[in-house]
């Protein structure tokens, strides 16, 4: 007899929900993290720290309100690094209480240490102590996570020379800044550093950025990024970066050379599966530390599973949470539905971005057949209420079955927006639906209207010429 019917390695979003699953279907579940790192990286150093912290420097710098009260409107002059923390720390602390709540309130065990696999069904956990417990488990979830991925030729100290997980640690905001990499992580720390003021320059290898977004959408961001005077180095490679006593000097493959107080590197992530003991397991990972699994999340040993970033794309919180749910419903035979293939993305830059669906230049390449409804947030009045002048929301429907396609929004509550059109989506409506609706005036929520409108008109003046 086991110790454990499950097992769960790591406390993040994929962690705590698979736990809690086995756990409300009566099964004897417990969970193994680092006392610091209860929530895992997602509430200590990634998606909380990093959304809390955007929300502190939108409040502090007064950004959002400028359309209304001036260029010069600033909440605070001499913004520091303690007052943009002490908003993180606050929500950091009450997330981890309110996951210890949710895994004691469900029964789930919760041991403090590293858990390393000592063979397919057991799990040495190194407590803080420096002792070490076996435990025993039929089923084993990996859900440890990812961390920065760093280059070897870079020497970091965490302040001049950091990765996204050091922000917080910063001891003051740097005027100058350098981001290495235009991913999601590295645009959405550009867009908050050049909100406070920091003199931004984004280097990144390929020829864009965010090239799964909108076109229109991201020619957007890259407009208001510049109106921050952020300064974009596409095309070019990181040769060196060199550190100085009053400062860090990135020298590019190309020749040039830019000094700046301090930099990002954002290049990658890497998964956390070094120090588990994988080969004890019968397991391996790739290059960058990712587990192979299949479409249950199971690895290629059937009774341990993967979820989480550690398993790869999307990598995302939100699907991690649905990943461990699945996971565990699948190992405690419990039936369970496939995730669905519309999965909505949210990525939290100022402005915020969010969609879901096929863009226009995918439509285009697949040779389907769409028509553009689009909604301005300076038309509306809610628009004009939060000064919000530049937020956008477009709707590509089809012309043939007046399916929804795609929805993409760029604006002030874009991520909160997408899930009206990924209901309709999901549910098979139309763009008549939206047309029929009625919305809360006023509100973001009836571009949606506009749009549809919009689209539905287009379509009309197509069907009246073939009349």
């Amino acid at each position: 007899m086991p110790d454990f019917d499950m097992l769960v390695i790591g406390s993040g979003p994929g962690g705590q929900k698979a736990a809690i699953a086995a756990a409300k279907l009566g099964r004897r579940v417990a969970v193994v993290d680092r006392p610091d790192m209860v929530g895992g990286v997602s509430i200590h150093t990634g998606t909380i720290p990093s959304k809390t912290l955007r929300e502190a420097v939108l409040y502090l710098t007064g950004l959002t309100q400028r359309d209304l009260y001036g260029q010069s409107y600033r909440l605070k002059e001499d913004i520091t690094v303690a007052d943009l923390t002490a908003r993180t720390r606050h929500v950091v602390s009450r997330e981890v209480d309110v996951i210890r709540n949710q895994l004691a309130r469900n029964h789930v065990s919760l041991f403090a240490g590293t858990g390393r696999f000592a063979d397919p069904h057991t799990v040495a956990v190194r407590e803080v102590n420096g002792s070490e417990k076996l435990l025993s488990a039929e089923h084993i979830i990996i859900a440890t996570g990812t961390r920065p991925a760093r280059p070897a030729s870079v020497e970091f100290d965490g302040q001049s020379i950091m990765d996204s997980d050091n922000v917080l640690d910063l001891e003051r905001v740097p005027r100058s800044m350098v981001i290495v990499g235009a991913g999601v992580i590295g645009m959405e720390y550009a867009s908050m550093f050049a909100a406070l003021g920091s003199k931004v320059t984004v280097v990144e290898k390929r020829p864009g950025m965010l090239d799964f977004c909108d076109v229109e959408v991201i020619e957007s961001l890259k407009y208001h990024l510049r109106d921050l005077a952020v300064t974009f180095r596409f095309g070019e490679t990181v040769a060196a970066v060199e550190r100085h006593p009053k400062g860090t000097l990135t020298i590019l493959e190309s020749g040039k050379k830019i000094p700046a107080d301090a930099v990002m590197y954002s290049a990658g992530r890497q998964g956390l599966t070094d120090e588990i003991g994988l080969d004890k397991a019968g397991l391996t990972a790739d290059a960058r530390g990712r587990i192979k699994v299949d479409e249950h999340y199971r690895t290629e040993v059937p009774h341990i599973y993967a979820v989480g970033d550690v398993i790869g794309f999307p990598a995302l919180a939100a699907t991690s949470m649905e990943q461990g749910r699945m996971a565990a419903y699948h190992a405690c035979g419990e039936p369970v539905h496939g995730m669905f293939d519309l999965q909505p993305i949210g990525i939290y830059t100022i402005p915020e971005i969010s969609f879901i669906g096929r863009t226009e230049d995918q439509l285009t390449e697949d040779c389907v057949p769409f028509e553009v409804g689009i909604s301005r947030y300076r038309e509306l009045a809610r628009g004009q209420i939060i000064g919000d002048s530049h937020g956008m929301l477009k709707l590509l429907v089809s012309p043939e079955d007046r399916t929804l396609l795609g929805v993409h929004c760029f604006g002030t509550g874009a991520t909160e927006l997408i899930h009206i059109g990924q209901s309709v989506m999901g549910c098979g409506g139309t763009v008549d639906y939206l047309v029929d609706a009625v919305f809360n005036y006023p509100t973001l929520a009836e571009s949606y209207k506009v749009a549809a409108l919009d689209a539905t008109n287009k379509i009309r003046q197509i069907e009246r010429l073939r009349d």
